[in-house]
This record gives C-alpha cells, structure tokens and sequence, in this order.
C-alpha cells in the first residue's frame, strides 16, 4: 500500500528520473512517486538517437527504459506531456501546464538538456533539424533515408560527438554529407588536436568532406525548403537537410526562476548541487544533465550529458533523498560507436588541462588507448576498438599516481600492473 501522506516527486522523465523512480521504490520508499515530463513517450535512452535507431539497426521500442505497464506495477504516478510551469519552493508544490498542483515532500529536478540553436537566417526552413528528442530521431530517421535514396545532401553544423554519429548514420544510408567545424578537427574541444585527426580521418575515408575554420551564417532556402548552407568565409554548401549539432544547454530555467543556486554559465551552468546531489534547497535534489556537481574526486564543478551520468546520478539522488550517506564521485564516463570504430572515454581532460597525450597501441589501425595526462598523472583515458580495460583505466584516474609515459605507452606493460 502506497502511503499518501508523503510524496516525493521527479521532474524530467527522462533515463535519470525513471532510474531514479526506480530506485526508490527499490530502497523500499512507500509514499507516493510521482514522475512528470514534458515529452508524451515514456522515459527513453538517449544514446540509440543517435547510433542504433538512428541508423535504422534497432527497433523503436528497444529505446525506452521500462515497458509502459511497468510504471502502474511499481505504483508510480506518470505524467507525461505536461511542462512543469512552476516551482514554489515555500508551498512545496510544482504546478504543471494544465494547472495541475502537487505538493512534494522531496522534489528532483532532472529536467535534462536542449540543443542550442542556430542564430542564423533560414532556420526556419523545414529541413532544419536538431537531435535530442525521440520525436527528432523519428523525424531524422526518414530524413536520411530519403536522402540516401535520392543521393540527397546533409550539412551538419558541428563536429562534436553528435554531429559525428549523425554523419555516419547518414553515410550509412548513403547521403552526402558536409560537417561544418569551426575548429581545426572534430571533437577538438573533447580530445584535442592529437586525437582529433584520427576521426578526420576516420569520417573522411567513409566519405564526409569537412570544412574546417568556420560557422555557418545563413541557410539559403526557396518555397520554404533548404537548398544550401552558406559559411562564414563565403563558401556555399549545397543542402537538401541541415543538423544543428553545435551542443546542449541544461534546461535550468525553472530551477532559476525558483531561487535556487545555479553554476557559472562560463563553466557550463546547471543547477549546482553538493557532492550527494543536493541543491542549495535542502530538499531539493538534481541528477543527469542539468546537474553541476562539485566534485569530490576532479575537485570542480562539473556537469556532464552523457548516458553514464544519467544512469547513474539518477539512483544516487534517490538514495540522497531517503537520506542515505551519499557521495556522487563517479569517474565521468562516455561510449561512442561510428562506422566499424567503437571508444569509450573515461575522465576529465579539458583543454588546457594536460600537458601530454600518448598513445598504446596503433593508432594508424584505429586500435589504441590514449592517456591525457598531467604531470605524469592520467587524468582521462580513451579506448578505441580495445575492449574490457574501462575498470582499468578509471582506477588509474583514481589513484592520482605519477606514472612512467613510456610504461603507459608500452602495449606488453599489462596496464593493471601499474596500478
């Protein structure tokens, strides 16, 4: 029996408020759960947006995190397609965009992130996409078939993590495909230039054309379609699509609006929670994307959007509300799949904070791990097509240890031994 005098609600449906639910009920929580979102779709994954549905090799129903009966089951209050409009932090209540009222006795804000959008003429047009949403890998899904079919072309506006997926799903279907890069290389702000290079050379050889060094300024169109995207340095780009993948901002506003203690947005913004993901209202929680946690292990504040982090900050925050001993000190981990070449990056290695990368392995037959380190200390490392070595890699972050370079470079040096 659910004990309705105590409720404690989750605001953004997403992987971390339904992981979170989940555990609630899991730790034994009996009073009311209430989970709302703005998206009509029960709670999804992100990462298969843009790898497996995306790229047509998996079904749209893999994408979701429980079957829909799942939530009636653990008694969990579902309400979807509603916006929280309001957050009263004094009466404890949100109020949701039918005017729906509902009191919480511990409330977590995992309201996620959005893309940034494209402050240029033409973004008005009918090809012009984001990806972040289910609704947006439906609508991109047959967009790129389309294109592959009638040898259509696709110009996606940053190399970063999406961008790159998006282009090798649209190869897959066999677009043309153009990624304007403001940097010198993809993922330049992520991995930096030593790494960047290879996934040039990666996308090149599938057949993407970079175009390096600048932005877009105008998406040229006709009868309300696109007919091509124009640069900064003059050039023009013939486009049937255009992809907005110049990053996400944390959906913040109604934590801000409420009063709560936001980030630096110099630093990335999002809701500044302590280290067991608690705002600046002691009963107020964060978790997933919109969250900046201060940081026990990297010593800063740091809000990460990616799949790991969600997974899990979401039951860490449960667990924080029931007021278990919580410290939120995960090492930020990320996984990418594009063309025959699988990574995962574990870590913090922001520019400007290494001083030496090295590489284990061939980086020519893309088969490697690459260390970022500083002062001989491994402060995120990258596996590309080596598997069963993320464990590894993490304790060596953890450990905090100076280490011999050439040691770490040295594939018959097993890396547990410099542990």
């Amino acid at each position: 029996m659910v004990d309705a005098h105590r409720a404690f609600v989750i605001v953004g449906a997403g992987l971390a408020g339904a992981k979170a639910a989940e555990t609630l009920r899991a730790e034994g929580f009996t009073g009311r759960v209430i989970l709302i979102g703005d998206e009509r779709d029960h709670p999804y994954e992100r990462p298969p947006l843009s790898k497996g549905y995306l790229g047509g090799k998996e079904e749209r129903d893999s994408v979701f995190v429980h079957e829909a009966a799942w939530y009636a089951g653990a008694d969990i209050e579902l309400h979807l397609g509603q916006p929280v409009t309001v957050l009263d932090r004094y009466a404890k209540t949100v109020q949701l965009g039918d005017n729906t009222v509902i009191h919480y006795d511990k409330l977590l804000l995992a309201t996620g992130s959005e893309p940034r959008r494209l402050d240029v003429p033409g973004t008005d047009l009918v090809g012009v996409h984001h990806l972040r949403r289910l609704a947006h890998a439906d609508r991109l899904r047959n967009v790129l078939a389309a294109l592959g079919r009638d040898n259509g072309h696709l110009v996606i506006a940053g190399g970063g993590w999406i961008g790159l997926e998006v282009a090798a799903a649209a190869r897959g279907y066999g677009a043309e495909v153009t990624v304007v890069e403001s940097e010198a290389t993809p993922l330049h702000q992520v991995v930096g230039p030593e790494l960047g290079q290879i996934f040039t050379e990666l996308h090149s050889s599938h057949g993407v054309r970079f175009h390096f060094g600048a932005r877009l300024t105008e998406i040229v169109g006709q009868d309300g379609m696109v007919l091509a995207a124009r640069t900064d340095d003059g050039e023009e780009h013939p486009a049937h699509d255009v992809l907005a993948a110049i990053g996400a901002a944390p959906r913040s506003a109604l934590a801000e609006s409420a009063g709560l203690e936001m980030a630096e947005r110099a630093h990335g913004g999002g809701i500044a929670v302590d280290a067991s993901l608690r705002t600046s209202d002691p009963h107020i929680y964060a978790a997933g994307d919109v969250a900046a946690v201060a940081h026990p292990l990297l010593g800063v504040r740091l809000r990460v959007e990616h799949w790991a982090n969600a997974l899990n900050s979401g039951p860490a925050a449960a667990r924080a509300m029931l007021g278990q001993d919580v410290t939120y000190d995960r090492v930020p981990y990320f996984f990418s799949d594009q063309y025959d070449l699988g990574l995962e990056y574990s870590g913090w290695a922001p520019p400007g904070s290494y001083d030496e990368v090295i590489i284990r392995g061939d980086a020519g037959k893309r088969e490697f791990i690459a260390f970022w380190l500083k002062d001989r200390r491994v402060l995120a490392g990258m596996n590309v097509n080596v598997w069963d070595v993320t464990e590894t890699i993490q304790e060596l972050i953890r450990a905090g240890q100076q280490h011999d370079p050439e040691a770490l470079a040295d594939p018959s040096v097993p890396l547990d031994s410099l542990l």
